[in-house]
């Protein structure tokens, strides 16, 4: 086999290859092998037909598409590997000639990796928030853990707002009560904004066993996006009591006997979480640096399939579970679908762009992954999906999916070593030391973000074939 490589840009090549024809021999035979199988002729048993009798009664074109279907992938492969080319995606192959007993010839063009020149990145120089936890920032957290504590008891007025009441509910659609339009029980804090749109001014001023009916857009169920007549009848008006700040709170909401040291353990936390976001603003911040220093192409074909992939993902799961179609969604959002369109073309460049850049400084940084890594990284993704460490890491063995995952701590490896070479400093002109925040956690324990798996959007994802 001869091949040769044309660049047709700087993401996509063609590669043109030549077989002799001895070399379709084994792709020959198992076609006459497989045909034989298939067919019947009189005279002769199941599998035991002569290639000559198949000749004949089936057509020698035939056999030579079913050889041809055979051997492209692999004289495909052995091309690839010999012009030490990355494809990404399928290629688009085309037989320029075939001539029974003599050659074989075929052209193959394919989306690559483009070469890239990553610079000298150790002058990238941002700048993030400081990390400051003011008086107010505290009494504010402090006030949150009182409305956890609140009680409530009943009473004999109209409702106000910050009231909790019970309520039952109907819906009508077209003036028909909808099947899951019925709630009873309900359990309701006016002012909360969790319910309908409409349902706090239709409530003030009921007392128990009142009844109101408002117009609202239904925001999920059977009839999720439509105009519907909600009747509402309150049941119990509940006023809500938030305890003293105290000691006594202290030692009610906390493990803490003062208010001063919950206080204290409070502005704490603040700051493990300011400086948890404040470095992964550093990476996200080094990394559109990075980005802007490296030219980087995009194929294509590869951006087309990313594009449609983020809004398949959208409309399909996202919205699907919040009970909302693209054309709501962006009502909400405030966008139109050539904004929209926009956005998700812009997302997927910087993902794609990300990851090119990513998996160049890996190799140029010669970075590995071992399996302590792999295994903290599978850990992290099965908490955020909501799975068992076991189920997820079977998830990800029975998908195929353990590259992905290394490539992920790869790049996330890159990205730290672009950002400690970086200078960072806050707004105060501090310089920021990212070393120890790497160890540190935040307030539920998650740890520092790896920049380049979850503050990149998720870059695109590698269809790679041969």
């Amino acid at each position: 086999m001869k091949s040769a490589v044309e660049t047709l840009n700087p993401t996509r090549v063609r590669l043109t290859v030549e077989v002799p024809f001895e070399e379709l021999k084994d792709s020959l035979d198992a076609a006459y092998k497989k045909i034989n199988q298939q067919v019947t002729v009189k005279g002769f048993r199941k599998g035991k037909i002569p290639a000559r009798v198949i000749d004949q009664r089936f057509g020698r074109g035939a056999v030579l598409e079913e050889a041809v279907n055979d051997a492209l992938p692999k004289f495909y492969t052995e091309a690839v590997n010999e012009a030490e080319l990355n494809p990404l995606g399928q290629p688009d192959v085309d037989i320029t000639e075939l001539k029974d007993g003599e050659t074989l010839n075929f052209t193959a063009e394919v989306d690559v990796r483009p070469a890239l020149e990553i610079p000298d990145y150790s002058g990238i120089e941002v700048e993030v928030d400081a990390v400051e936890v003011s008086d107010e920032d505290v009494e504010k957290s402090v006030e949150q853990l009182r409305e956890r504590f609140a009680s409530t008891s009943p009473v004999e007025r109209a409702a106000e707002d910050g009231d909790v009441v019970t309520i039952d509910l109907e819906a009508k659609v077209d003036g028909e009560v909808l099947e899951d339009g019925i709630a009873s029980g309900v359990s309701y804090t006016i002012g909360s904004g969790e319910l309908l749109d409409g349902i706090d001014d239709a409530v003030k001023g009921l007392e128990a066993g009142g009844e109101a009916t408002f117009a609202s857009e239904l925001k999920g169920g059977s009839a999720a996006g439509r105009e519907a007549e909600v009747t509402v009848k309150v049941t119990q008006v509940a006023a809500r009591e938030l305890p003293e700040l105290d000691d006594e709170f202290a030692q009610l909401a906390s493990e803490f006997d003062t208010l001063d040291e919950l206080k204290a353990d409070s502005r704490k936390r603040l700051a493990n979480m300011k400086t948890y976001d404040q470095a992964t603003q550093a990476q996200e911040r080094v990394l559109e640096k990075l980005l802007e220093l490296v030219e980087v192409p995009v194929p294509e074909k590869l951006l087309e399939d990313e594009i449609n992939t983020r809004k398949h993902n959208l409309e399909h799961h996202q919205l699907g579970q919040m009970g909302l179609d693209l054309e709501k969604y962006l009502e909400i959002q405030g966008k139109t679908a050539e904004e929209f369109e926009a956005e998700t073309k812009e997302a997927a460049v910087k993902g794609i762009k990300t990851q090119f850049v990513l998996d160049e400084l890996v190799k140029v940084e010669k970075l590995n992954v071992n399996q302590e890594e792999l295994t903290e990284h599978l850990m992290r993704r099965a908490a955020s999906s909501g799975m068992s460490p076991d189920q997820f890491a079977q998830a990800v063995v029975e998908g195929g999916q353990v590259p992905l995952l290394v490539g992920e701590v790869a790049r996330g490896k890159a990205l730290a070593v672009v950002v400690e070479a970086a200078t960072v400093k806050d707004t105060n002109g501090e310089i920021v030391d990212l070393d120890d925040e790497d160890e540190d956690e935040t307030e539920d324990g998650t740890e520092a973000p790896e920049a380049a798996a979850e503050a990149t959007d998720e870059p695109a994802e590698e269809k790679t074939e041969g």
